[in-house]
């Protein structure tokens, strides 16, 4: 697949782009009912990520739990570190009978990061929180110091941390 159509994806969907974190997303849904603070009950997205131009999750965590949903194209690597120093790769993907996870929960406060499998063009997925999310939940990994408590995935933490020491989403920034 060549650019042209990743960006009749892109211009489809509306995608914007996270921003710490770099993914193409478009909000589906933010509940109408909210908390006393204001924040919603429940958001979900739709997202892609690709190649050219890149798009990828890059680590963080969150302080509610993240349902990610598999829709379309090329499987992706979910990333996860654990606060006991171990780690896991999940595959979504289409193909449930060679092991992809359609849907997969990660759990609060559990690192994650995501791409594209090598080789691949595009990923279509969804993530639905509730509580939903808001950028008050949101704190992005700097590469240094979690490839202190990870040693084992220095290369993946160097490939999908954030750029410069930027951890937080801007102020007030909501989906």
């Amino acid at each position: 697949m060549n650019r042209k159509v990743l960006q009749t994806l892109i211009d489809h969907f509306q995608f914007d782009q996270l921003p710490v974190e770099g993914t193409f997303y478009k909000s589906t849904y933010r509940s109408v009912r909210e908390f006393g603070d204001g924040s919603p009950m429940g958001t979900g997205i739709i997202a892609m990520f690709c190649e050219e131009p890149l798009s990828v999750s890059r680590f963080h965590r969150l302080t509610h739990d993240e349902i990610w949903h598999f829709y379309g194209g090329d499987p992706l690597v979910l990333y996860l570190l654990y606060d006991d120093g171990s780690s896991a790769e999940i595959i979504m993907g289409n193909d449930p009978l060679q092991g992809h996870h359609v849907q997969y929960v990660v759990p609060a406060n559990v690192w994650q990061a995501g791409c594209i499998k090598e080789g691949g063009c595009y990923s279509l997925y969804g993530c639905t929180m509730a509580p939903g999310f808001t950028g008050t939940c949101f704190e992005g990994a700097i590469a240094e110091t979690l490839i202190v408590q990870y040693p084992d995935r220095a290369d993946v933490i160097k490939k999908l941390s954030v750029n410069g020491h930027e951890t937080r989403m801007p102020e007030g920034y909501a989906i």
